[in-house]
């Protein structure tokens, strides 16, 4: 995918204007869960052996001997004291998620860094990754043979280019030796063993491990949808109630009825920008068949130039006359500062949108306690709805090939990926790790962190998220899908040319990569497709 229109989340956090003074997600946290510094004495609950103390529900992230983390943590020990450790470990990560390893949190804590060295005596060395570089500084150590980190944490979409590279470990054989449980029924990744497929395998085999939750989710303002003079308004001008669309053709008659520039008002504002759009035209598109409409057919022919194909395109173009003159050239930061500033009714964003913008501390927004989530629209077919929404951007650690010590950083992955020690990190709001596992979305300092009307959504958004292209060709597939939207965007193209051109390319990259490999990847990609469809009533 494109990088070169992205706007660094570093940046933007730097940056002046009422995008920076709302959006900026870093340090803000919700009032009555403010970090904290002091390192408590050690109080673990009867038969743990490990884990975070000195705060009131800390037992909720503490483990036993027969956990993932336990075992995790255990067999560090072990090696560590066989003399077969290392002295530390490397790990390059996103540089605005580095705080939710380094900040204490919540007060009384230590931080997650703290507790992991102490604990195995293995020093922890976090590299700041520029923001949009993870994938173009980790090619650079592959290709040049630096060596300079154990593990990368890239774009889930990235998995597949990188497994190609023959830079990355295939881990099953840690997985089948120390047992993560990411398909735990109870604690483990929405959707069992297809989540797990989703999120940290290429081709049948785990070459990541998840650290991240970039499930796109919409959010609405509770305040416009339930004044009683808009809800008149509108069942006057449309014949039905005002609620959240469930279909897109209600998501367009709502967004086409709040649009009131003359107010700075804008209809929705889920993003039409290159390297950020097209996300939003995949929900359009996957929606158009049940259970799914997919990319490729099982032979690798694009089905994107088919009439559901043009159709989502057409519908992508006219969704403009909602947005802002500006849609094209926007991307998360405008989106956040225009939310904040109550300038639109509904958007779809990172899940992390309610922890940063309806949030008492955050002084710069005006939406407080008026925003509300739901699940994505879709469309009636065949006596269902089908709704989808995407996964995008979503961070995935995993382990260089020139590490000397893989099987060190594979604990350390599993420790920090397993249920007890996510939760616990991804409710810290020091950085932009987003719930995406079973006990995170029922986990109470969650929950506090990204609002109860808003867990439950998301968690049911995951269950009907479909992965966009993760094998190898991703970057080529991607980019030319990203070039020819925006074409039809600005009317350079039409929808139908549009399509055509990007299937050409998507055919190009097929043959380059080979059919052997391409043919597998898309009937495992396939296979983590979900297949909910819901009542229509």
């Amino acid at each position: 995918m494109t990088k070169d229109h992205r706007v660094s989340r570093r940046t933007f956090l730097s940056t002046a204007g009422s995008g920076a003074l709302l959006a900026a997600t870093i340090g803000i946290a919700p009032q009555f869960i403010r970090p904290g510094r002091a390192f408590a004495a050690d109080a673990l609950a009867p038969g743990m052996i490990g884990g975070p103390t000195g705060f009131e529900g800390a037992e909720r992230y503490q483990y036993g001997p027969d956990t993932p983390e336990g075992r995790a943590i255990e067999a560090l020990k072990e090696l560590k004291g066989a003399g077969k450790a290392p002295d530390k470990i490397v790990l390059g990560l996103s540089d605005g998620s580095i705080g939710q390893l380094t900040q204490p949190f919540p007060a009384g804590a230590p931080s997650i860094k703290e507790l992991f060295e102490k604990e195995t005596g293995i020093a922890l060395d976090i590299v700041p990754m520029p923001n949009g570089q993870e994938f173009t500084k980790t090619m650079q150590d592959i290709s040049t043979n630096a060596g300079q980190f154990d593990i990368y944490a890239v774009e889930w979409n990235r998995l597949g280019d990188l497994a190609e590279t023959g830079g990355i470990v295939k881990m099953d054989d840690f997985v089948a030796a120390h047992k993560p449980e990411w398909d735990d029924p109870e604690r483990g990744y929405v959707n069992g063993a297809k989540g797990v497929s989703l999120l940290n395998q290429y081709r049948g085999s785990t070459y990541g491990v998840c650290l991240d939750g970039d499930f796109q989710t919409w959010n609405y303002r509770t305040d416009l949808f339930g004044d009683a003079n808009e809800k008149k308004a509108f069942a006057d001008k449309f014949g039905y109630e005002l609620a959240p669309p469930r279909t897109f053709k209600q998501l367009d008659e709502i967004s086409t009825f709040f649009f009131r520039p003359d107010q700075n008002m804008l209809g929705s504002t889920d993003l039409r920008t290159q390297g950020w759009g097209y996300t939003n035209w995949y929900q359009r598109f996957t929606s158009m068949a049940s259970p799914n409409q997919f990319l490729f057919a099982d032979d690798g022919t694009p089905l994107i130039t088919s009439d559901a194909g043009v159709a989502a395109t057409q519908e992508y173009i006219d969704s403009l006359k909602y947005k802002s003159p500006d849609a094209i050239s926007w991307s998360w930061p405008e989106q956040y500062g225009n939310f904040g500033q109550g300038g639109a009714a509904m958007t779809c964003a990172f899940s992390n949108l309610p922890k940063f913008l309806d949030n008492a501390g955050n002084t710069g927004s005006v939406i407080t306690g008026k925003v509300g989530s739901f699940l994505p629209p879709g469309r009636e077919i065949d006596g269902g709805l089908v709704r989808r929404t995407v996964l995008w951007f979503n961070l995935s650690a995993s382990i260089s090939a020139q590490s000397k010590n893989p099987e060190a950083a594979y604990l350390l992955l599993q420790w920090l990926g397993s249920s007890r020690i996510y939760s616990w990190m991804t409710a810290n709001p020091g950085g932009y790790f987003d719930p995406f596992q079973l006990s995170n979305f029922a986990d109470p300092l969650v929950r506090q962190t990204y609002h109860d009307y808003h867990m439950d959504v998301v968690r049911e958004s995951v269950a009907r998220t479909v992965p966009s292209i993760n094998f190898a060709g991703a970057t080529a597939f991607h980019s030319a899908l990203d070039e020819n939207l925006v074409a039809s965007l600005t009317g350079a193209k039409t929808a139908q040319q549009a399509m055509a051109d990007t299937a050409a390319s998507w055919k190009q990259t097929f043959d380059k990569i080979g059919s052997e490999k391409m043919l597998e990847a898309i009937k495992t990609n396939k296979a983590a497709w979900p297949t909910v469809v819901d009542p229509i009533g």
